[in-house]
């Protein structure tokens, strides 16, 4: 198996993307998915490697990336190293990112590209990735099945609960700070997060890119989701109600944790990429 990690592609300023491929090496072109993680989150959060291996076993070219501005950096793809960049990002700026993915990932100058038959090019998105899928699919003719992980149903993390007195403090100050659970950073978010919401409404719309879809889509879900509560997709479901839907007793992340020291998936996130697998083959 291939297995090709931290890939730099073509620079957002002074921001790159970093992905891996991994693929079984054989004479067979085959679908690609290309998968974006979530908010607070990394491409190798949670040992993601072992989804990827499982996805490659079973015929599939698995893409996973760093958003440009999630914090990370080539370097340290695994730690938040730049907050100032994390505290940049924007659902444009991941959309961009994405769109960038899928061009090199299609692309005759992909030095794996014939590993790949891009007629058959499928996203699955986690959480605030998800909301990110759904986006995207519903512009770009080249996605032809979408899987949404936890999804959000809108534009608006992580401050869609925030009361009235917060909005207003950050509107004043510029930054208001998230704190990481578990590496325990202050995580600014700068307030051109919300006016990128306010000012691109339209094309963040994720009830409008529900309802646009034409292709296959599978919903999965924890029902012991906190993050991101079951209601969410609820909601995906009742805008594309030809949508799959799948749901586990779990929580946001399926079982796992960062690190993931263990070479087995815990139960939920086995049953979840097993669904999403059933879907795409």
């Amino acid at each position: 198996m291939q297995k090709v990690k931290n890939i730099v592609l073509g620079k957002q300023g002074n921001y790159p993307v970093t992905l891996d491929i991994f693929f079984k090496e054989d004479a067979v072109q085959k679908p690609v998915v290309i998968y974006a993680h979530g908010f607070n989150g990394f491409k190798d959060w949670g040992n993601f490697d072992l989804i990827a291996e499982e996805f490659a076993r079973r015929g599939f070219v698995f893409v996973k990336f760093n958003f440009s501005h999630n914090g990370t950096t080539p370097e340290q793809p695994e730690v938040f190293a730049d907050l100032e960049a994390f505290g940049n990002n924007n659902y444009s700026r991941e959309l961009k990112d994405l769109t960038d993915v899928i061009d090199w990932t299609c692309s005759k100058g992909n030095p794996y590209r014939q590993a790949i038959d891009s007629s058959r090019v499928y996203l699955i998105g986690h959480s605030m990735g998800g909301g990110i899928a759904i986006l995207q699919a519903a512009k770009d003719e080249r996605i032809k099945k979408l899987v949404t992980w936890a999804s959000v149903s809108e534009c608006k993390t992580p401050w869609g609960n925030w009361p009235l007195q917060q909005m207003t403090a950050w509107e004043q100050s510029g930054v208001q700070y998230y704190t990481n659970s578990r590496t325990k950073q202050q995580m600014p978010l700068y307030y051109q997060l919300y006016l990128d919401y306010c000012n691109n409404m339209e094309a963040l719309d994720i009830s409008k890119a529900m309802q646009h879809l034409a292709i296959p889509v599978l919903i999965c879900h924890g029902t012991a989701d906190t993050a991101v509560p079951i209601e969410n997709a609820m909601m995906l479901k009742s805008w594309q109600p030809a949508a799959q839907l799948f749901t586990v007793d779990a929580d946001h992340v399926f079982g796992r944790k960062h690190p993931w020291t263990e070479q087995q998936l815990p139960a939920a996130m086995e049953a979840v990429v097993n669904a999403s697998l059933q879907f795409l083959l």
